[in-house]
């Protein structure tokens, strides 16, 4: 087993680097949004900066500055640039652990986002440059699966991009479809919250033009093929966190496999007539939970685990 702060590295590693590719691609679906005249302009970048946390969207002076913000702002922890000096930064730490290939994409990546001309791209082409750091954060983890070994290291980064995933189209969906008394129905943000997740391609190809509430939160949740279903990131995640935790036997708390194993048997077996029924609201706020509570036996058991964890006999 590897060490703790070789795992903590590479499992945080994945976590920024899915955070900063759903953060360009919100970014660049609420800058589309603003050449359709309609009030559903308004409504996805509601939905986009709500979706991330802002406790208070409306107060953007424009889309366009909540754009940037959330893509170069290096004092917003939670923006791409700074989510990407955090993996980079963390990359560093275990150079050994991974590839050249793995390593120089992500350092590429980074020094084009934190560089003295990134402002000015931006400000450019805001949506080529968006489009450009999705497309080298896509090489990145074509990068690590392709040339790393699919062994511990490889699976603690790659159960990061999922549970991180899981946990961003949880929320995306929560503040979607999880208040009744708001419901939404305007197409261009139907359509925009597909483009959020990159499911607007699979959707239609799955239901063609008929795009529904309903179906969406069915496609997003349940689909067993889109890799960003949250049915699709836990199977994921449980297949990772099993393999990890054959070496270890947790002693006092539960843990991540079982947590994993839980949540997607929660999704394999959901029904959508009684979540039509009872609310989604209920049922995605359980997932988010379940999904915070892996990332904390995670963290327990792999990082900062107890003396009482042991290698099993």
């Amino acid at each position: 087993m590897m060490l703790a702060r070789v795992a903590d590295s590479l499992y945080w590693i994945g976590r920024y680097v899915e955070r900063a590719e759903h953060l360009c691609r919100l970014s660049d679906v609420m800058l589309n949004a603003t050449l359709d005249q309609s009030d559903g302009a308004a409504q996805v970048a509601r939905i986009a900066l709500t979706a991330v946390g802002d406790p208070d969207p409306v107060r953007a002076l424009s889309p366009y500055e909540a754009a940037r913000t959330l893509t170069l702002d290096r004092e917003d922890l939670g923006s791409v640039t700074s989510s990407l000096a955090r993996a980079r930064e963390n990359a560093r730490q275990v150079r050994d652990q991974i590839t050249t290939e793995t390593w120089e994409r992500l350092n590429l990546i980074h020094l084009r986002m934190s560089g003295p001309d990134a402002a000015k791209q931006f400000a450019e082409g805001s949506s080529a440059f968006l489009h450009e750091t999705i497309a080298e954060l896509h090489l990145f983890k074509g990068a690590a699966d392709a040339t790393m070994s699919h062994g511990d290291g490889w699976r603690f980064l790659v159960a990061g991009i999922y549970l991180e995933r899981a946990q961003l189209i949880g929320r995306l969906l929560e503040v979607c479809f999880g208040d009744r008394r708001r419901p939404l129905d305007d197409h261009l943000a139907l359509v925009s919250v597909l483009r959020m997740s990159c499911a607007l391609e699979p959707y239609l190809r799955r239901y063609t033009a008929d795009i529904r509430p309903q179906r969406i939160l069915e496609f997003l949740l349940l689909d067993d093929d889109f890799p960003r279903s949250l049915r699709f990131c836990t199977a994921r995640i449980e297949e990772h966190v099993s393999a990890l935790s054959r070496y270890v036997e947790a002693a006092g708390h539960a843990g991540p496999e079982r947590l994993a194993g839980r949540l997607r048997a929660r999704l394999q077996y959901a029904d959508m007539e009684e979540l039509a029924a009872a609310g989604a609201a209920g049922f995605l706020a359980t997932l988010l939970d379940e999904c915070a509570a892996i990332h904390g036996a995670v963290h327990e058991t792999f990082v900062a685990y107890p003396l009482e964890l042991r290698l099993p006999a």
